[in-house]
């Protein structure tokens, strides 16, 4: 996915009537709810709906929930809005294909769970990253062979830190960033599924987009120089994870987070001939919305779940706030920050993920909060893009959005959700 810049949020915010709630006037952070929920086919979240028990349990207004809702039914045709906080489900409405059994392709999205995935890696293998996420990892001992020769001699000097926080010079989306200033390069590089594929991500193979090349053969600039959205950067790392584990992607997030945190079926996307047969580390995770809020509730509590530390609590903080990997652009492990207050009108601990087609994850842990704002073209709800068939109970047809038009843009929508849902919190 193409990323939103701070100065297009920051622009959104200005021409946004302004929202006031207590979190701008709070104090010490809300001790968190150490509840955690047993998978949905084992009762799962603890949920009311009634305006006066989300008073009650969440301090927040039923109303301005609807208010959020109404307002992302304009931003994408199919799509949902889920509200986690003091470890209650408060909140859980679709529309269009959205359903909770539904499984898209939520795209970039889940670049976040890569980043989680090689945070985990880092845990158990420390005798193979000496040097932590200052590992350089262009060498045959984290990458398989079709890495050789180097398709760029500066290769050598990148970091699994880089590449998890996008400033490995890894060509990527434009505008690119070099200590906060935009600029453009040319050619830029590979997005989607095909900055997915092993041979386009290493540079050994270029790709197109219509009739325009893209390519990672070359960096754009030095190792550590400059941020680029590149998802070939973040698919990178885990063809590192892959190659130290000796096991695919999705193998090693079933086993490290899909089973511990209770999820139901889960998958990936962009299949289909010509595309992937393996799970991208730069995407794609097809998940149902409320194991998308158990992965967000991780993250909430620093990567602990129930007595079990599943992901270093230093990780998850460190790809919470600004990272030292990237003084360029406010992203950091694969979240967007707002340590610096890039974003005055939202709280400096927020992070987030935003994934193309609508979809949204926020975090936000002095309130207490988890949100998911699912969203989703119709081809990402597809069985030819996931390979996973619907759910019995989901909708197979959605005719009541036939003739849907965008009444809002998808950046704007995705400040304005966040925003609605804090001015929401009343206690």
């Amino acid at each position: 996915m193409k990323h939103t810049s701070v100065a297009v949020l920051i622009l959104a915010v200005a021409c946004l009537p302004l929202l006031t709630s207590s979190y701008a006037r709070a104090g010490a952070p809300l001790q968190k709810s150490d509840t955690f929920p047993s998978p949905d086919s084992q009762g799962g979240w603890r949920s009311v709906r009634e305006p006066g028990d989300v008073r009650r349990v969440a301090g927040m207004e039923r109303a301005k929930l609807d208010e959020t809702f109404e307002l992302i039914e304009g931003s994408s045709k199919n799509g949902g809005l889920l509200v986690v906080r003091h470890g209650w489900l408060v909140y859980e409405r679709y529309f269009g294909l959205g359903h909770r059994e539904a499984t898209p392709n939520l795209a970039s999205c889940g670049k976040s769970v890569t980043s989680i995935a090689v945070g985990i890696l880092l845990a158990r293998r420390p005798e193979q990253f000496p040097d932590g996420l200052d590992q350089k990892v262009f060498t045959p001992a984290y990458l398989p062979s079709g890495a050789f020769p180097l398709t760029d001699p500066r290769k050598a000097d990148i970091r699994l830190g880089q590449l998890v926080a996008m400033t490995a010079c890894i060509r990527g989306n434009n505008p690119v960033y070099v200590r906060g200033k935009p600029l453009a390069i040319d050619p830029a590089g590979p997005d989607g599924w095909q900055a997915g594929v092993d041979a386009v991500a290493l540079g050994q193979k270029d790709a197109f987009d219509g009739t325009t090349r893209t390519t990672a053969a070359t960096l754009w600039c030095d190792p550590g120089e400059g941020y680029s959205y590149a998802t070939s950067s973040i698919h990178l790392a885990g063809m590192v994870l892959q190659h130290v584990a000796g096991r695919d992607l999705q193998d090693y997030v079933d086993e490290h987070l899909a089973r511990p945190l209770g999820w139901g079926r889960w998958g990936f996307g962009y299949r289909g001939p010509g595309r992937l047969e393996r799970m991208s580390g730069g995407g794609g995770i097809a998940l149902r919305a409320t194991d998308v809020l158990r992965f967000g509730y991780l993250m909430l509590h620093a990567g602990r779940w129930r007595d079990r530390q599943i992901v270093p609590a230093e990780y998850v903080r460190h790809a919470s706030r600004r990272s030292p990997y990237n003084p360029h652009y406010p992203y950091s492990l694969q979240f967007n920050v707002n340590t610096g207050g890039e974003i005055p009108e939202l709280p400096r601990d927020a992070f987030w993920k935003l994934g193309s087609g609508g979809h949204a994850l926020y975090v936000v842990p002095s309130l207490d909060l988890v949100v998911w704002k699912l969203g989703g073209r119709d081809d990402q709800y597809s069985p030819a893009n996931t390979g996973m068939e619907p759910h019995r109970d989901a909708p197979r047809t959605a005719k009541e959005r036939d003739g849907w038009k965008q009444t809002i843009d998808a950046e704007t929508a995705a400040l304005r959700t966040l925003q609605l849902v804090i001015a929401a919190v009343k206690e």
